[in-house]
């Protein structure tokens, strides 16, 4: 990870995710305002809504008040063993995505009834991050759903159809990017609707811009397209 406040893992990479440049529509103000709490929190909502940024970016949060901090992403960290659980009730702050991959695995739903615990006792808060209702993974150790049962936990919503161009522009202008109201139509038009998808697009523009020192314009759009 890009601080030394976070440890290093196998999985960890450098990312400069920060809350201040996710876009946060009406609906999802009252997520911004949880993570932002000290409480635990269970946060879900579907794919490629941005669930992944926001972890990160309250680890680098955290970071940024010399807290120490460390994001699990279970579909990596999984290839490890549950092990590697252990003992992190010694930091501030866990992470943990897609907790829903380890669902009817005894070896880790045991670790992570453990862990909970552990950092109930030491203070040290945890974030589960799924794009299953807890109420629907199929958990099977009693003792852990009841413990996820008593952890707050909230939906992460989609950016509305009609938000999209407002989202775009606030990204676009977050990375000093000039996108016109024509690019961004286009944009909406022929992608997925979905930010993560968008904010993907928006950085892979930014680059070949740069590469080619051409403005962002259609033709550009089409050119990575393939079109």
């Amino acid at each position: 990870m890009n601080n030394p406040k976070q440890l290093t893992f196998p999985w960890s990479k450098i990312n400069k995710s920060l809350l201040e440049e996710f876009y946060f529509e009406e609906s999802n103000l009252a997520v911004k305002d949880a993570l932002l709490r000290d409480d635990d929190l269970f946060l879900y909502g579907i794919s490629q809504t941005g669930k992944t940024f926001l972890l990160q970016s309250v680890c680098n949060y955290y970071s940024s008040k010399d807290k120490l901090s460390l994001y699990v992403p279970l579909k990596e960290a999984q290839n490890y063993g549950s092990k590697i659980l252990d003992s992190l009730d010694q930091l501030n702050l866990i992470c943990i995505d897609d907790i829903e991959l380890v669902a009817r695995n005894k070896e880790w739903e045991i670790a992570l009834f453990n862990l909970i615990n552990s950092c109930l006792d030491s203070d040290c808060r945890i974030i589960f991050c799924s794009s299953l209702n807890p109420s629907s993974i199929e958990f099977e150790l009693q003792d852990l759903i009841s413990r996820i049962k008593k952890i707050d936990h909230i939906e992460l919503m989609s950016v509305k159809s009609r938000n999209l161009p407002k989202a775009i522009k606030f990204i676009a202008d977050i990375r000093s990017i000039n996108l016109g109201e024509n690019e961004i139509k286009y944009l909406i038009t022929y992608s997925k609707r979905s930010i993560s998808e968008l904010i993907s697009i928006i950085n892979k523009l930014d680059d070949l811009s740069m590469q080619l020192k051409r403005r962002i314009t259609i033709p550009l759009i089409k050119k990575l397209f393939g079109n």
